[in-house]
């Protein structure tokens, strides 16, 4: 996948003045937010969980070697392959090499967040293989040669009138604007292609150190068929995937439905331990799990480190003002939102990547939503001062600050001047109290009305306030 993340804000500006995003991205509004307060509503406890997930990923993060080390033996002990990927360049060669070892010719793949992060499908086609999409969402952006704009759904950002399309210009049969006759059509398309693949490539949303189980969680069937039905199964997943036992995994998968779709479950959680045992009815001959760390262990003990207990639920997008009001293309690369504003800047480098935390209004809803506590609002500010000493800010932007830095550490300047402009701003506003355009403000009052100041500067009500308590 092409990185266009430098062009966030021409991307930003597109997706404003695209009607057809905009109509598809109402319905983002209109329905997680709503189904995951009424599901976390049910469950009293809910808060406590988060507490318990948080403190139960920061403690996986300090034994992160010693879990994975766990994982690989009992994964090795079950009588299945581990390998080890530190970029993406390794991954991908990983996964080539066992594809051709068992002479595949097509691939079917379960929805993967970290295939699309190592561009698996463009590199197993240059080299001879088919990979095929199998989620619902994830085929339909296959067919229309798009990626995907959320975690969990990745197709959102479209209409029912794109899916319609897409299906009648790949699948040649009549055009239909009806769900359930679509969904029957990609049945029957897919079914032949679960059958003839060689080999199955899946994600896993956790890895359990105790078993060297992986568990995929989802709402479709075709997570299943893809794991069972070809001779070799391959996981890909990343290192931060580990927890200690089957017990904490639960404590996460009540976490992760309430959280991304409102459910209290989701409808598929399928463990996979190794390959086909004897006597077992079905399962692969072969299991393989690619751990790829590209970058994450660069971020353990670092300011970044609470980055890597996302549970890849998508609450921190599903409301987020700007995530919905661009959507997640224009985020430019596979991490949209706020959890990609803090995950993608350490994978492709603050130089590519700095647009993103400055894309946040800092309202704070992400952090509150996010099952696992993590601050989200303190790591993007963390990535602005990175940014900021590195000299990669717009120089308007630097000598902004630099002003303003200059007036705050002046007290007898800054308190005329901030007196000053303030009135400015108010006489400016006039009787409404609004301000439709203010000179270097334009990024704020091309799209909204800026609120005119109200009552006293804060010095001003801050000196009252003291003399106040000074008051007998």
């Amino acid at each position: 996948m092409q990185i266009n993340t430098p062009f966030f804000k021409q991307r930003a500006h597109d997706a404003l003045h695209d009607a057809n995003l905009q109509k598809a991205l109402g319905n983002l509004k209109a329905g997680f937010p709503e189904k995951r307060a009424i599901a976390v509503s049910r469950m009293p406890e809910f808060e406590e969980l988060r507490n318990q997930g948080r403190d139960l990923k920061n403690h996986i993060m300090e034994h992160l070697d010693l879990y994975l080390e766990q994982f690989e033996a009992k994964v090795i002990e079950n009588g299945g392959h581990v390998h080890w990927a530190r970029t993406t360049d390794d991954a991908n060669q990983i996964i080539l090499d066992i594809c051709q070892q068992v002479d595949a010719k097509t691939v079917t793949k379960g929805k993967s967040m970290v295939t699309e992060e190592i561009g698996l499908n463009d590199f197993l086609e240059a080299n001879g293989i088919q990979p095929v999409e199998t989620d619902l969402g994830e085929y339909i952006l296959q067919l229309r040669h798009d990626h995907p704009s959320h975690i969990i759904a990745p197709a959102i950002h479209l209409n029912l009138e794109d899916v319609s399309e897409a299906f009648h210009a790949s699948h040649h049969r009549p055009k239909s604007m009806d769900p359930a006759v679509l969904m029957q059509e990609a049945r029957e398309v897919l079914r032949e292609k679960f059958v003839a693949a060689d080999v199955g490539i899946t994600g896993a949303n956790f890895c359990v150190a105790e078993t060297g189980s992986t568990i995929i969680v989802t709402n479709e069937g075709n997570g299943d068929l893809t794991q069972t039905l070809p001779k070799t199964h391959i996981v890909v997943t990343s290192i931060e995937k580990v927890v200690p036992t089957l017990e904490d995994m639960t404590l996460f998968l009540r976490l992760l439905a309430r959280s991304a779709t409102g459910q209290e479950f989701s409808v598929y959680n399928t463990l996979s331990s190794g390959p086909r045992r004897e006597g077992d009815q079905d399962g692969p001959e072969n299991f393989h799990v690619v751990l790829v760390d590209n970058g994450r262990s660069e971020m353990v003990g670092t300011e970044f480190q609470d980055m890597l207990r996302c549970i890849r639920c998508s609450a921190c997008m599903n409301h987020c003002p700007v995530y919905g009001a661009v959507g997640g293309h224009s985020y430019g690369w596979v991490y949209p939102g706020p959890m990609g504003s803090v995950l993608t800047p350490q994978m492709i480098g603050i130089e590519k990547g700095g647009m993103l935390p400055n894309a946040s209004t800092f309202c704070g809803k992400c952090e509150s939503v996010c099952p696992v506590k993590i601050p989200l609002p303190k790591l993007m500010r963390h990535w602005r001062e990175d940014e900021f000493e590195k000299h990669l800010q717009p120089k308007a932007a630097r000598y902004g600050l630099a002003g303003w830095a200059f007036l705050a550490k002046r007290p007898a300047l800054y308190k005329p001047y901030t007196r000053m402009a303030s009135w400015l701003m108010k006489t400016w506003a006039g009787k409404n109290g609004r301000i439709k355009k203010l000179p270097l403000a334009g990024g704020w009052t091309d799209w909204r009305d800026m609120p005119a100041p109200q009552g006293k500067t804060f010095m001003q009500a801050w000196k009252e306030q003291q003399k106040a308590g000074e008051q007998p």
